[in-house]
């Protein structure tokens, strides 16, 4: 038998790789199952659950009231709920394509704090920009080894309790970008295999280069040769102007639109906003801050991967549109920002402890004795118009970074492995805690919603989990009683929460108030209430982000007069971000971070025996 040779370059194998990941990815879609549209009747209950500890009993009675006509047989509900049905059977996911489009793409806020989240890192062992480079490289390295892995499908198909989750968003964080309009945005993906951008977007003194990660031959550059490139891109960045193109990106999304329209009717603009949005992702090589406390040490760097800090200090660093920015300071900080259209916390924690283990292994591989080309300088042509959207967005960015007070913190008086000994479970005991924060504070419990994920279906994204329920109302309400039964009533609360856990409404409840919408018809009353108004809104924005490091998350809050509260639980300790408006007199996330930090048990518990009260 004759034996056929095939030549294959390293740009058609990274080709075929490709293609043979999609492949691979597909075929684990299909070990994923669709979406359901939960029972209606079930949810409307769970909705009137949920307002009991909101709601005094008159308005929770007319409520109820209006729930029970919209879900009576043959009412308005279920003829809605059918058309989510017949929705379901016809389309990838029933519900995630409206709530992107809803919650983010035709949200007018600006993404820098009201939606893109950050996540700030232990820092690094190193204080220039020496060592800022080199990290630099490696993470860069780091980032193009886990692309090259979902690429080619070996990326390990993640599973909760038992069951395979949906990879779907993996290969969406790369090559990826939001654009403006003037009434929506829309997000375009360009990591197509055969010809996907080969390039990064490097930032230094808001200026952006185009940086080639491949060789001609298709292998990623190496971390010598990528170093080499950053040097470069170094030495250049002092020679032209600093007009800060990147905190256009930060303005309100109808004001943006207009400017990005006026942007690029110039060729040369148009053309470096199309390799930015085009980029694998973009890289953040932040100059100094000033010093400050070790105290303030940690809200203030959150704060920098955030918002960069001000006009005067990194903001001009960042293009929030962008579904990656790596931010690396020159003091040894580092972290992610990444926009929500596209990404969600838990593939972003994988790739992160990708990174974090790539950063570990030496650099073997030897840079091939090749030239490579002086990345490209990206020059924006600024007329009058450009100059004062320039000027407006660096003045409304300002106002914005000043009015958000963040407050990081370490509770480090035990963590998600005591927890767990008193067979609880760690995040809905800390969703108690931060109820009980709260109306320590405020003398009243609030609408909160919690982020659980639905990547147990295919396509699925989030929903929200609310708090607080009744048996959080009641251990909080009992405080100051008998610790015997304080104890009980918050493992009744504990245990309550996570029951809630398992079903979210929020979702089923968007999904039936926009069938109404897209059929033309009246709002129905359920959605008029006043309760659900309240219900809707989120005084309380929390997350957990639980990672295999001591990171931190930290977002803006979803009301003017609420908070954002993000923890990542590690087995002795909980890291803490608390962010809040300073334009609202009666929020203050200082005040709420201390009385949460506060929040802890008078005993050691790895010292001494089973706790007898839980909080002071």
């Amino acid at each position: 038998m004759r034996e056929v040779y095939l030549k294959v370059d390293s740009s058609s194998l990274r080709v075929i790789l490709c293609l043979v990941g999609q492949a691979v990815l597909r075929q684990a879609h299909s070990s994923v199952p669709p979406q359901p549209v939960p029972p209606l009747l079930q949810t409307l209950q769970r909705y009137l659950t949920a307002l009991e500890p909101l709601l005094p009993p008159d308005e929770l009675q007319h409520t109820r009231k209006i729930v029970q006509k919209f879900g009576c047989p043959g009412g308005l509900g279920e003829k809605l709920q059918r058309e989510l049905i017949k929705r379901a059977k016809h389309s990838h996911n029933w519900i995630s394509d409206w709530w992107v489009q809803w919650a983010y793409l035709e949200c007018r806020q600006p993404l820098a704090v009201h939606s893109n989240p950050a996540i700030s890192l232990p820092n690094r062992d190193f204080t220039d920009w020496r060592g800022q480079l080199v990290f630099a490289s490696k993470l860069i390295a780091g980032v193009l080894d886990f692309k090259a892995q979902v690429d080619s499908g070996k990326l390990a198909l993640e599973y909760m309790r038992g069951q395979p989750l949906c990879m779907e968003l993996f290969p969406q964080l790369f090559s990826s970008c939001r654009i403006p309009g003037p009434k929506h945005d829309h997000v375009v993906h360009y990591g197509r295999p055969r010809r996907g951008p080969a390039h990064i977007t490097v930032v230094r003194n808001y200026q952006f280069f185009q940086l080639d990660v491949y060789n001609s031959d298709g292998t990623p550059l190496t971390e010598s040769q990528i170093h080499a490139q950053l040097l470069r891109i170094r030495s250049q960045s002092w020679k032209t102007d600093k007009q800060p193109m990147g905190i256009l990106t930060s303005e309100h999304r109808h004001t943006w639109g207009q400017a990005y329209t006026r942007l690029l009717r110039d060729k040369i603009n148009k053309e470096s906003v199309r390799l930015i949005e085009k980029s694998i992702f973009t890289l953040c090589l932040d100059s100094p801050v000033m010093r400050i406390s070790d105290e303030k040490y940690s809200s203030r760097m959150a704060a920098q991967i955030l918002h960069g800090g001000g006009t005067f200090s990194n903001s001009g660093n960042r293009w929030f549109d962008k579904t990656l920015q790596f931010v690396v300071g020159e003091d040894g900080s580092w972290g992610l920002l990444y926009e929500h259209a596209t990404a969600e916390g838990p593939p972003i924690s994988t790739l992160l402890d990708h990174v974090l283990e790539y950063c570990k292994k030496p650099d073997r591989v030897r840079a091939p004795l090749i030239p490579l080309p002086m990345p490209k300088k990206l020059y924006f042509y600024i007329n009058s118009e450009i100059k004062w959207d320039l000027e407006m967005a660096k003045q409304n960015l300002d106002i914005l970074i000043n009015d958000l007070d963040i407050k990081c913190f370490n509770f480090q008086h035990f963590g998600k492995e005591f927890v767990k000994q008193l067979k609880l479970s760690p995040n809905s005991f800390i969703q108690v805690a931060i109820q009980l924060a709260y109306y320590r504070v405020h003398s009243e419990v609030c609408a909160a919603c919690d982020i659980a994920s639905l990547r147990m279906f295919r396509g699925g994204r989030t929903d929200y989990i609310r708090s607080p329920t009744n048996q959080m109302l009641s251990f909080i309400r009992a405080f100051d009683d008998d610790r015997e039964a304080k104890v009980q009533l918050l493992r009744e609360a504990v245990d309550a929460y996570s029951i809630l856990t398992e079903q979210g409404i929020d979702r089923h409840l968007l999904g039936l108030k926009l069938q109404a919408i897209e059929e033309g018809l009246s709002l129905p009353r359920i959605f008029m209430d006043t309760a659900y108004g309240l219900a809707t809104h989120w005084k309380l924005r929390t997350g957990q982000v639980p990672t295999n490091t001591d990171s931190v998350m930290c977002f803006g809050p979803l009301a003017p007069d609420g908070y954002a509260v993000c923890y990542n639980p590690q087995q002795d300790h909980v890291h803490f971000s608390v962010t809040a408006f300073n334009c609202c007199e009666e929020t203050n996330a200082e005040k709420l971070a201390l009385t949460l930090e506060r929040s802890r048990p008078p005993w050691a518990p790895k010292s001494q025996g089973p706790p007898k009260m839980l909080f002071i």
